[in-house]
């Protein structure tokens, strides 16, 4: 049986499906992906089997890709959100874990680039939590 799991962008543009299993997942902590998500790290699902089904808004999509590195992103030219990509010629699919609708069934692997974190990172644990907007 194959797995499907759906997935959009935040505007509702850009739907998709990805069909196939996840390899990996990963939380990457390397500046280029703090600079990509604007977060701690980024939480990528990993394949090189799944393929990707778009339902939608396929002219919406954008490509980047650093000038000479690996590291290449797609998103929605409507609200900017991070989608899938197909990234070394066609050999793996690269899934932003929050652009999936569908829960996650596999935890993530391992926290990579590990000691390029930022500083401020590690004084997370001390942070109060909320379940909503605090007040």
């Amino acid at each position: 049986m194959t797995v499907v799991t759906s997935g959009s962008c935040q505007c509702g543009a850009v739907r998709f499906e990805i069909r196939g299993n996840f390899e990996s997942f990963f939380l990457c902590h390397c500046r280029r992906c703090r600079k990509d998500t604007g977060s701690v790290h980024a939480s990528n699902l990993f394949s090189s089997t799944a393929t990707v089904v778009w339902h939608s808004g396929q002219d919406k999509i954008r490509h980047y890709q650093i000038p000479a590195t690996r590291h290449a992103k797609s998103f929605c030219s409507e609200c900017g959100s991070a989608l899938p990509s197909v990234q070394m010629e066609g050999t793996l699919l690269v899934v932003p874990a929050g652009s999936l609708d569908d829960e996650i069934v596999i935890s993530p692997n391992a926290h990579i680039c590990f000691s390029s974190r930022a500083a401020w990172e590690d004084l997370l644990v001390d942070t109060p939590k909320f379940d909503d907007l605090p007040r």
